[in-house]
């Protein structure tokens, strides 16, 4: 059977909270039999949008990462909770039976994406049921991804080898640090964006005492005498080597003008920083 997948774009999200407000609207005051009890007010966050900066002043980045429940493979949840709690559905949807799980507030405990939150009114833990009541009845995305203005959230259904190609065309990660051996179905592209690192700058020169920016100059980033990557400095001169990991060391970036020659600086990455002026020669 074909496995319902979620696919964040982290690139694409600009923290509007769109699919979070289609979530409270959905699910509060509401109560869905067989899949959840009405979510409280306050509190929950069943699309959880975490945020991260990245550099200082003035190369600052800010990202966002839309976490829901992740609907894993192999769900943590399941494992600690009693006999038929949780079940993982053929189609990959994972429930919480909000019959069965009265009472076990230890199992908010249990999920490593802390995707899982205790409704104390309704004595239950409570998550994300990707709509399930909703694709049930012929929708075929939930109200997250309805909701969603930017495109950043996409729903689609794949037998296990489609998915595999399109997790090696669009190079779709999950978050690594939690994933646990979880096997996660919600996927992301740009992930970058959030869990990694970038050096930045800009390239400037001085001519007849004045300053300006320099366009067009050919800016290499180089790690133990090893290409990387090779990009241009746009039109206020300014250049960003992304993608790059948290404490990785010491880099050498050149660049290269066809009119003002080339220069090399060092560079040492521990977080996101940003290399200042570059003033050619």
């Amino acid at each position: 059977m074909k496995k319902k997948i979620l696919i964040i774009d982290v690139a694409k999200c600009e923290n509007c909270n769109n699919c979070f407000l289609a979530c409270k609207d959905e699910h509060c005051g509401n109560n869905w039999p067989g899949y959840s009890r009405p979510q409280p007010l306050h509190g929950h966050r069943w699309m959880n949008i975490h945020r991260r900066e990245r550099g200082q002043f003035p190369f600052v980045d800010a990202a966002y990462l839309p976490m829901p429940c992740m609907h894993c493979e192999d769900p943590l949840c399941m494992r600690v909770s009693g006999k038929g709690i949780i079940t993982k559905r053929e189609d990959g949807i994972v429930l919480i039976d909000p019959d069965k799980a009265k009472g076990r507030r230890k199992m908010v405990n249990a999920c490593p994406y802390s995707a899982i939150w205790w409704n104390a009114e309704e004595e239950i833990p409570q998550k994300c049921t990707f709509c399930a009541h909703l694709l049930d009845q012929g929708w075929t995305k939930p109200r997250c991804v309805q909701a969603c203005p930017t495109g950043a959230l996409s729903f689609c259904e794949l037998e296990k080898e489609e998915l595999r190609e399109m997790i090696n065309s669009q190079k779709l990660e999950v978050p690594g640090k939690r994933s646990r051996g979880t096997f996660p179905g919600v996927y992301y592209r740009n992930l970058y964006r959030y869990e990694k690192c970038f050096i930045a700058g800009s390239v400037a020169a001085e001519k007849e005492g004045i300053q300006d920016c320099v366009s067009g100059a050919n800016i290499i980033l180089y790690k133990d005498q090893k290409k990387l990557q090779e990009i241009r400095s746009d039109a206020f001169g300014d250049f960003t080597f992304d993608n790059l990991s948290k404490d990785s060391g010491d880099y050498v970036i050149e660049i290269i003008h066809p009119e003002l020659g080339s220069k090399k600086i060092n560079a040492h990455l521990g977080s996101s920083y940003a290399v200042g002026n570059i003033f050619m020669p």
